[in-house]
């Protein structure tokens, strides 16, 4: 009804939308008897569209229009595809094909079908996918249809010539390179001229011979290409000759469809805040959601190349027998970072130019006073056999806050747990994957932060030969076979070991890790018993993941440089 309209234009132009005006009432029922409208609501349509842009500027472009809108092309009112197509099926049950359709209401086909595809979506009309095989002619095809085949015009040049006799480069000046060359083999052929010593002469007269080349390609053209209309024996012909060729022409065939009506209604896709104020959303036709359907492919999701290596290292060490220790805790204590692995407090490490210190909290809450006291004893006047470091043990300097240096200030706090649990020690391997952070200078092999991998095995009576066997399994399980072993010097471990793999691609060995047997002085104050032996090693995750997949700088594998598409490209990681 008029009454809807109004109410649903004046809720889109408060969407600020350009609306057509609406027509008078007698050009409503101009449209309706389905006469062709004047060009006065065109007219007002334009100033319409002109005042709508002066208020809202010249950027919004969004225009709501009706299907049966006009346009004035060299002074003739042309409806729009949608209209027309609208408008004819409103008279006639089908249009058979929309090519001949477009050809004869003078529209562009493309357009047609794209009017037509709109329709289809909300039901309007329904279609059939029509096929029309035809032969076009080719340029050359053109001039024969014009001036007859090479052939003839051959034997008619060579009719003309004085004696009836050319030679070939008298017949090439005369009919032109190409006609000479193409029409000399096939008047040849067809025994239509001979040679006669260094030239050529016909044979037959020009008035007998039947030009078939020129007649099959006019049988094609007055078939329009109709593909059963030519005969194939005459279409084999030209084609070896590449005079026609066969084409498609893809079409459709429209009918009314369920929601079929003379004006079509834009259903809105959203229900907006205007229409729950003016209560249009009442009136208002909706699109119906799709709920099958899929979204938009999410671009992300994609596994780091070092989660890739650290899932695979998980995999290694759960097969093993480790059980994984949680390192969720990126901010410890001095107390458990350092002191706990009797590392002294004037040790260079703990200086601010190796570690970062947390300036808030300053300190920890607390920690285990018992323990606190014998690890206290322990550095200043040693036991287990060791004289300890004889200096004044400091508590706030045990109680700073810092970004943990390395994974095993969680080593020693589970050791501690292992030995004060009830029931008492139970022999246990832990390992544990995550981010350390030591303030380093940044260059092509060293970060702030990086991840470090470390594994330990408490048991009674472990030795050496037990470490060496432990890190020769796990290297040999990612690929790593020919190791070697080198003494070295860590605070909290005695012996120590570095570790060397040798590389197959770079072709030298390489440091691969440190290892070690925790030393006394930090498992007899945990109150471990004294045959209780506590293996570990470790290594970055870094290294390997570069290794594995070719990169040589370390900041275009972690940081603010990675490139994202190395991220999507990586492969699977498999040792």
């Amino acid at each position: 009804s008029k009454t809807m309209v109004e109410k649903t234009l004046k809720v889109l132009r408060t969407r600020r939308f350009h609306v057509l005006a609406l027509p008078s009432e007698t050009q409503s029922a101009t449209l309706a008897s389905g006469s062709t409208p004047t060009t006065t609501s065109t007219t007002t349509a334009n100033q319409s569209k002109k005042q709508t842009k002066e208020k809202f500027g010249k950027k919004d472009k969004s225009t709501v229009t009706n299907t049966t809108k006009t346009a004035q092309r060299g002074g003739i009112v042309v409806m729009s595809e949608e209209a027309a197509i609208l408008k004819y099926l409103s008279t006639h049950e089908v249009i058979e094909d929309s090519h001949p359709w477009s050809e004869s209401q003078k529209l562009d086909h493309k357009a047609v079908v794209g009017a037509v595809k709109s329709l289809q979506v909300d039901a309007y009309v329904q279609t059939e996918d029509l096929s029309f095989s035809y032969y076009t002619l080719s340029d050359e095809a053109k001039t024969i249809l014009t001036n007859g085949s090479q052939e003839v015009l051959v034997l008619k040049a060579i009719e003309k010539a004085e004696g009836g006799s050319l030679s070939m480069p008298e017949l090439q000046t005369a009919v032109g390179k190409n006609i000479a060359k193409i029409g000399m083999g096939n008047c040849m052929k067809q025994k239509w001229i001979k040679k006669d010593g260094g030239n050529l002469v016909s044979v037959v007269s020009s008035n007998d011979v039947q030009d078939s080349v020129q007649e099959g390609l006019q049988a094609v053209q007055a078939a329009s290409g109709n593909v059963s209309a030519v005969n194939d024996t005459v279409i084999a012909g030209l084609k070896r000759r590449k005079l026609v060729s066969l084409a498609t022409r893809k079409s459709l065939k429209i009918s009314k469809g369920p929601n079929y009506a003379l004006t079509r209604v834009k259903k809105a896709a959203d229900l907006t805040k205007e229409m729950l104020e003016s209560g249009a959303w009442k009136t208002t036709p909706f699109k119906s959601y799709n709920f099958l359907t899929l979204g938009e492919k999410v671009g992300g999701g994609y596994l780091h190349p070092l989660l890739k290596v650290r899932a695979e290292f998980r995999k290694i060490l759960m097969q093993m027998g480790f059980q994984e220790m949680p390192t969720n805790k990126w901010v410890e204590s001095s107390f458990w970072n350092f002191d706990s692995l009797f590392q002294p407090q004037s040790h260079p490490a703990r200086d601010a130019h190796d570690t970062f210190f947390i300036k808030e909290p300053r300190e920890t809450i607390s920690v285990p006073e018992d323990y606190y006291e014998r690890v206290k004893t322990m550095h200043e006047k040693g036991g287990a056999g060791s004289i300890g470091y004889r200096y004044d043990f400091q508590r706030h300097e045990a109680f700073k806050n810092l970004l943990r240096t390395h994974t095993t200030a969680i080593s020693s706090q589970m050791l501690y747990k292992l030995a004060t649990q009830e029931g008492g020690f139970q022999p246990a391997r832990y390992f544990s994957i995550d981010r350390v952070f030591r303030n380093e200078t940044m260059d092509a092999t060293h970060l702030c932060e990086f991840h470090q991998v470390e594994g330990l095995v408490a048991d009674y009576d472990l030795s050496l030969g037990d470490l060496i066997g432990t890190i020769e399994t796990f290297f040999k399980k990612i690929g790593i076979e020919k190791l070697r072993f080198k003494p070295a010097f860590n605070p909290y471990t005695e012996p120590s070991m570095e570790v060397f793999g040798y590389h197959p691609i770079l072709k030298k060995w390489t440091e691969i890790g440190n290892s070690g047997i925790f030393r006394p002085e930090m498992l007899a104050p945990m109150g471990l018993p004294e045959n209780v032996r506590v293996i570990a090693w470790g290594l970055s995750l870094e290294r390997p993941t570069m290794i594995k997949y070719k990169i040589d700088n370390i900041r275009d594998l972690f940081g603010h440089k990675v490139e994202m598409a190395r991220t999507r490209t990586a492969p699977v990681c498999r040792f």
